[in-house]
């Protein structure tokens, strides 16, 4: 009973960091640009959206609950360990400043657990590793088509690119593309918290939707504000309609490989689209290698961090293997510690860059 219970508690304390990181961050160009003036308006907004949307997230719950690897072997305490080490991952991530998809990393603590029985669906596996590749790639081409037609478009009208009688209906298509993607975020999202909990058999879809989906909204509410003013005062320079086209290409992407079930990382998918549009306004120079670097490290560390963390957890906790588990643990830290310390090297290097290579 109690392991339940902690099952439950870390699957809602994920549902809203969910909502207090990737979701929030939806409607963040709304909120940057003006066109929400109020912060607590912008974070109800997302959070009714997200709601919405994690109603519509039954495909993706059952993927991650049973999908990825085998219903029998998700019990009370591989549900605990696979949570567990994925909400570890993402908190360990942080502190040592390296962006991850939850997606990916829950994906990644399934992998392990699966690994650790030798019972991975490999084929659906291999699809879903697809989609993460194919689907940011789609997103940046198809961004440098609408940017290349909003660019042609703001050209021959000035008046689209926000100013005069336009402004109002190009502030509420901005406003509604964050919802957009807010409701993607929450249809995709929703299951990285409460499909471990389906697979285990502590709670059926319908119920697992309505409830994280509240408390993704809960989140995006309560924990969200810094991530919106964050990303509101960071957002890249575009134009309002550039926004909007960036919303709805990474929305409408993550809530097609929704609808089939795929859980595919939201913030790469939209990171591709701006990238696109940039591209468009300064040439491919945009694409410089520490972009590029950035996107690639959070594609592999995701789900290897997790993966590792997951695999080493059930050998310790569920398998008694404690040499295997020591190796592994002891390696996951190494790695850990050598990231940290070049990111250390890297800013000593800046440091001495900037100062003119000395003192």
């Amino acid at each position: 009973m109690v392991l339940i219970i902690i099952a439950f508690v870390i699957a809602f304390f994920f549902a809203m960091n969910i909502g207090a990181s990737g979701t929030a961050a939806a409607m963040g160009p709304a909120y940057g640009s003006g066109a929400i003036k109020k912060k607590r308006n912008a974070m109800l907004i997302v959070a009714v959206f997200a709601f919405l949307g994690a109603l519509a997230g039954g495909e993706v719950v059952k993927t991650i609950g049973g999908g990825i690897i085998p219903a029998e072997i998700m019990n009370v305490e591989v549900t605990v360990i696979v949570l567990a080490a994925a909400c570890l991952t993402l908190f360990i991530a942080n502190l040592i400043g390296i962006p991850l998809s939850t997606s990916e990393v829950v994906v990644g603590s399934l992998v392990g657990a699966g690994i650790a029985f030798q019972a991975v669906h490999f084929d659906r596996l291999i699809v879903i590793i697809s989609f993460w590749v194919v689907v940011p790639i789609v997103a940046f081409f198809l961004a440098i088509i609408a940017g290349m037609l909003i660019r042609h478009l703001e050209k021959k009208f000035p008046v689209l690119k926000g100013k005069g009688r336009w402004h109002k209906w190009l502030v509420l298509l901005l406003v509604l593309s964050g919802g957009l993607e807010a409701y993607a975020a929450g249809m995709n999202n929703v299951a990285n918290a409460v499909g471990p909990l389906v697979g285990a058999g502590l709670i059926d879809v319908s119920t697992a939707v309505i409830v994280g989906g509240l408390f993704v909204s809960l989140g995006a509410v309560l924990l969200g504000g810094k991530v919106l003013e964050t990303n509101g005062k960071k957002i890249t320079r575009l134009s309002l309609l550039q926004g909007s086209a960036v919303s709805i290409t990474g929305g409408t992407l993550v809530i097609v490989a929704s609808v089939f079930g795929l859980p595919v990382p939201l913030t790469q998918v939209t990171t591709s689209a701006i990238v696109g549009i940039g591209t468009v306004n300064t040439g491919f120079k945009v694409l410089q290698k520490d972009i590029i670097k950035k996107i690639a490290m959070v594609w592999i560390v995701s789900p290897v961090f997790s993966l590792v963390l997951c695999y080493g957890l059930i050998t310790l906790f569920i398998k008694a293997d404690f040499y295997t588990s020591f190796v592994i643990i002891s390696v996951f830290i190494a790695t850990i510690g050598s990231v940290r310390l070049a990111q250390a090297t890297r800013r000593e290097q800046r440091a001495y860059h900037d100062h003119g290579g000395g003192i």
